[in-house]
């Protein structure tokens, strides 16, 4: 009798699946990393092979891989970051999270691996994150989609959200896990869930799965809220708010064209957006029906929506 070993799953096990959903192709990927001066690396997963015009930022908790569908939607190169903490990229000694800081490593990926001014895409702090991107060094973003957050979110709402769903850090199983994403109503199918799960954790020594960025465990600290019941949370010193000080301010500063684009079931609500529109009457409000991961729930109106942005400056820088 013979015994063939099963095959390993690894990050890139799941594209092939997905990409039938959308009748395309897998386009090449891989991983980069980029050291960075403080000694920290930074990765990313960088597909296709043509020149990069569009950048993505996830949210907090999650990794480039949210993203697979909507760039497999997109049919475009793409550049997908970890942010610190998260994924495969280093976290943070400080655990300073907010999106001035997580800027300048972003600063330093697009001067490293990109060419050309970046539609850039950030869905929740990677939205802040994305503003401050813009605001900062202007000549790399040359538009900005901020995907369901805006400074004024209600942290009662959305992050409180976050805050009890990161109370438990661990579990025996990664099903485990799945269940808890769906009760709280975070990504899409169970099959989805499964798959961001499996990218999002890792197998400790004692065999109990944890989620491997640094979130989970400081989750509640971030938020301005009592610390959750872990080691490192107990242990660690003050931790500033995700929402930061300076998103209005960032935003205010951002030269490129900027979208908000809404999930009809996510974090930002309606006084949110109406505070969104009168700071900045020159940005575009789109809404969208999904949850707050509108890269996993939406993924192809998500994706419409970038390629439209990514056509119309590539117009623009090309003139008449």
């Amino acid at each position: 009798m013979s015994h063939v070993a099963p095959e390993e799953t690894t990050e890139f096990s799941f594209l092939a699946g997905q990409a039938r959903a959308f009748g395309a192709g897998v386009p090449p990927v891989r991983r980069l990393t980029l050291p960075l001066p403080d000694g920290r690396t930074l990765s990313a997963l960088r597909f296709g092979d043509e020149p990069v015009e569009v950048t993505l930022l996830h949210g907090a908790g999650l990794n480039a891989h949210t993203w697979d569908t909507t760039v497999l939607a997109l049919g475009r190169p793409v550049l997908a970051i970890d942010l610190a903490g998260h994924g495969d990229s280093s976290w943070r000694e400080d655990a300073d999270y907010t999106g001035r800081t997580l800027a300048a490593d972003v600063i330093e990926a697009l001067q490293a691996w990109t060419d050309r001014p970046q539609v850039l895409v950030g869905q929740s702090l990677g939205g802040l994150t994305a503003a401050a991107v813009a605001a900062q060094a202007p000549e790399l973003v040359r538009e900005l989609i901020v995907v369901d957050i805006t400074p004024g979110v209600d942290q009662s709402v959305g992050p409180a959200a976050l805050r009890e769903f990161y109370r438990v850090v661990d579990a025996a199983s990664r099903d485990e896990l799945v269940d808890r994403a769906q009760q709280f109503g975070f990504g899409g199918s169970r099959e989805d869930t499964a798959r961001g799960v499996f990218l999002n954790t890792r197998v400790r020594a004692d065999g109990r799965v944890e989620w491997k960025h640094h979130f989970a465990h400081i989750a509640a600290r971030l938020l301005d809220a009592p610390p959750a019941a872990s080691a490192s949370s107990a242990s660690a010193g003050p931790v500033p708010t995700i929402l930061g000080e300076h998103g209005w301010a960032d935003l205010d500063a951002v030269a490129a064209p900027l979208t908000l684009v809404r999930a009809g079931h996510g974090f930002v609500s309606d006084g949110a957006e109406q505070e969104f529109r009168t700071r900045l009457p020159g940005a575009r409000v789109l809404h969208l029906d999904g949850s707050h991961n509108l890269q996993e729930t939406a993924p192809a109106a998500l994706a419409e929506i970038i390629r439209t942005g990514a056509d119309s400056t590539a117009a623009d820088s090309t003139g008449p």
